[in-house]
């Protein structure tokens, strides 16, 4: 996908890819039966789907700032070969003419491998950060489920990819709610994981709102279509109700970030049903 850029305000909004991941269908559509998702998506014969991996570069005009940081390049050969990733992210970025070192602020959603793998690079064996005059942030009760590499979910979590960030001191952990930046703001919104938090972005009377695996594509618009991975499915659910209350209500620009082919989109609600607003 290339990268698309649009006005917010006063603010500049990219979307960079790094890249597209393969996945399996089922696990992205849970307890949907694939009779009804691949009429949404095809899967190759191996049950598998193309899922996109969207960052959002905002820049505000003083400040250079990076939402999400897709795969990277640390995950093991075996995973590897199962989700084949393209590792394309710092070139995107280049390609817009900020370099890793422009970057003011990196906000992770959450941090499974595949939102924060290009927060750390590896150099002389080492883990550091690949934007080093940059704050990260992230919610404080990610890190430390991250740190319990609990059965069920520790294959999501690679701890290169912050725990060195927590040792230098450029990671910052949060406690809910917060403003990042004037006109950059995180807010919770749980299902997913406890602690995934969405990431609001408002200038010139609009916003933005980069809301992660809550709502992972356009196919998942349905309130019930929710996926395996998610920890806490019913809370899935109800914060989506949430979320659409207000974004339709107030006309916010909602990101996916593993559509492969609609970065992000105005909403609409037509006889109960959740869609992409038409042009």
């Amino acid at each position: 996908m290339k990268s698309q850029t649009i006005s917010l305000g006063d603010f500049e909004l990219t979307v960079l890819s790094d890249g597209y991941y393969i996945s399996d269908g089922g696990a992205f559509f849970g307890v949907v039966p694939k009779v009804l998702w691949e009429k949404k998506v095809r899967a190759d014969e191996l049950n598998r789907i193309y899922a996109g991996l969207n960052s959002i570069l905002v820049r505000t005009g003083s400040q250079n700032i990076l939402i999400e940081t897709g795969i990277g390049n640390k995950i093991s050969d075996k995973l590897k070969k199962i989700y084949e990733p393209k590792e394309e992210l710092l070139e995107n970025l280049q390609a817009t003419g900020v370099s890793p070192e422009e970057i003011d602020i990196v906000i992770n959603s959450h941090l499974h491998f595949d939102h924060c793998g290009w927060n750390t690079v590896y150099k002389d064996g080492s883990a550091v950060a690949a934007f080093p005059k940059a704050t990260y942030y992230v919610q404080q009760g990610e890190w430390e489920h991250a740190q319990l590499q609990l059965e069920r979910d520790r294959v999501s979590y690679i701890s290169d990819n912050y725990n060195p960030l927590i040792s230098s001191g450029q990671m910052k952990l949060l406690k809910g709610a917060a403003e990042i930046a004037p006109g950059i703001s995180v807010a919770l919104y749980p299902g997913h994981t406890r602690h995934l938090q969405a990431v609001f972005i408002r200038s010139g009377g609009k916003t933005a709102c980069y809301i992660s695996d809550l709502i992972p594509t356009t196919w998942h618009l349905d309130v019930t279509w929710v996926m395996a991975y998610d920890l806490f499915p019913l809370e899935t659910i109800e914060n989506r109700k949430k979320y659409y209350a207000q974004a339709i209500a107030e006309n916010w620009l909602t990101v996916f970030t593993h559509d492969p082919d609609i970065p992000w989109a105005y909403l609409e609600k037509i006889n109960g049903r959740i869609s992409v607003k038409s042009e």
